[in-house]
């Protein structure tokens, strides 16, 4: 059974593969298609479109936008006009609030005595800056053991150097999402710990703003798990989808295609994706 992957972070934002790298390791593993799904950017589309075109692996152009809904939720974004101008300014000015956050984490970071220049770091990295760049600093700065610790004692929620980030309402991601021609999901729902009952008035809430998908097969899940989420997908009418969730070297318990070893998520699932872009009612 052919198999896909579409939930993969390159290194257009935290991950460490291109875009291009991450097509020729899914094609190796005859992956039918991929869809990098990067932070807040679709950067690295284009570049893996074209070497899939190469190789005869189909690149699904995607996105995840990071989304306030009383806590930080992640809304997948699938086959996107990547030249949307709504999807352009929007990724805009998260790049541009993302920033000025950064910038001033690396102000408080060099009034400690840590030399991190952001300047550099973006010549580095790209203009997808987050928290994970920062934490490959300094574990290279020899401050941290791995980008998880360097979380843990520096950069997460409650540590010396964490700035929240402004981050669009998850009712604009799915619009956004949907006004540039794609198909809005919502990403590991498991992730949020909610009840149930509020797991189902999210999924209802986002709905009311046209919200199509969800994620029912994920790395961290088991079998009883997905089989879980995708009655719930069928309950409300919700294309179900799948991904690793894959990183490269930044999450190397992650493999791409079958996450933790047991991830399996079947190609068949890709026609009612993509026949959901590609009807009327999702070309504003």
């Amino acid at each position: 059974m052919k198999q896909i992957d579409l939930h993969i972070h390159s290194s257009a934002s935290d991950g460490t593969d291109s875009p291009a790298e991450v097509v020729r390791k899914a094609g190796a593993l005859d992956l039918a298609a991929v869809a990098i799904t990067d932070h807040d950017t679709v950067a690295g589309c284009a570049e893996a479109a074209a070497e899939g075109q190469k190789l005869g692996v189909e690149a699904v152009s995607g996105v995840e936008l990071t989304s306030r809904y009383g806590r930080t939720i992640h809304i997948l974004g699938y086959y996107l006009r990547t030249n949307s101008p709504v999807l352009t300014r929007t990724l805009d000015r998260i790049i541009s609030e993302r920033d000025e956050r950064n910038r001033k984490m690396a102000r408080m970071m060099a009034a400690d005595g840590i030399a991190i220049d952001y300047d550099e770091m973006k010549s580095r990295f790209g203009s997808s800056i987050g928290r994970p760049h920062f934490g490959r600093v300094l574990v290279e700065q020899g401050l941290a053991e791995s980008v998880q610790d360097a979380f843990d004692r520096y950069i997460e929620k409650g540590q010396r150097y964490y700035l929240p980030r402004w981050m669009l309402s998850i009712e604009r991601s799915v619009e956004v999402i949907r006004e540039a021609g794609g198909v809005p999901v919502l990403a590991h729902p498991f992730q949020y710990k909610l009840e149930e009952s509020a797991l189902r008035q999210l999924i209802e809430h986002c709905m009311d703003h046209g919200l199509l998908g969800m994620e029912c097969r994920y790395s961290l899940y088991d079998e009883e798990q997905s089989q879980y989420l995708l009655a719930l997908a069928k309950e409300y009418g919700l294309v179900p989808t799948g991904g690793s969730d894959y990183h490269g070297a930044n999450k190397p318990h992650l493999a791409l295609g079958s996450g933790t070893g047991q991830l399996c998520v079947p190609a068949a699932w890709l026609e009612p994706l993509r026949a959901l872009a590609t009807s009327t009612k999702m070309r504003p």
